[in-house]
C-alpha cells in the first residue's frame, strides 16, 4: 500500500483558491504567503490550513500584534506542486565556508 499512497499524494493538486494563495508566494522573498487576497480580503483560514496539511505551506513566524494571523511561507513541496523549484537559499552562516579564516600578519615592529 505504500506505493498507492505515494501515487495518491503525487496526484493531489491544489484547488483554485489554494493555487492562487500559493502562487502569490512565488514573487515574495522567502516564499512568504499573503494574509490577504488581491481584493484585500483575508485569505480563508481553511485554505491556509489545507495548504499546511498538504505540506505546501509552513508556518513562518508568529505575529505578536495579530496572533490569530498565520504567516506562512512556501515549502519545497509547495514550489513543486506549482511546477517550480525553490530558489537557492544562502548558507545559514555566510561567514563559515570551506576556506580557512583570513588572519592578518603581525606587524613588524623593528622601527
Amino acid at each position: 500500500m505504500g506505493q498507492r499512497h505515494a501515487d495518491a499524494a503525487a496526484a493531489l493538486r491544489p484547488t483554485d483558491p489554494q493555487r492562487r494563495y500559493l502562487e502569490r508566494g512565488l514573487s515574495e522573498p522567502g516564499g512568504k504567503l499573503p494574509l490577504f487576497d488581491r481584493d484585500g480580503r483575508a485569505v480563508a483560514p481553511r485554505t491556509i490550513q489545507a495548504c499546511i496539511a498538504h505540506g505546501w505551506a509552513a508556518p513562518w513566524f508568529n505575529n505578536p500584534a495579530k496572533p490569530d494571523w498565520l504567516v506562512c511561507r512556501l515549502t519545497a513541496k509547495g514550489y513543486a506542486v506549482l511546477g517550480r523549484t525553490p530558489p537557492d537559499q544562502p548558507p545559514r552562516d555566510a561567514g563559515s565556508g570551506d576556506r580557512a579564516p583570513i588572519r592578518s600578519r603581525p606587524k613588524n615592529r623593528e622601527n
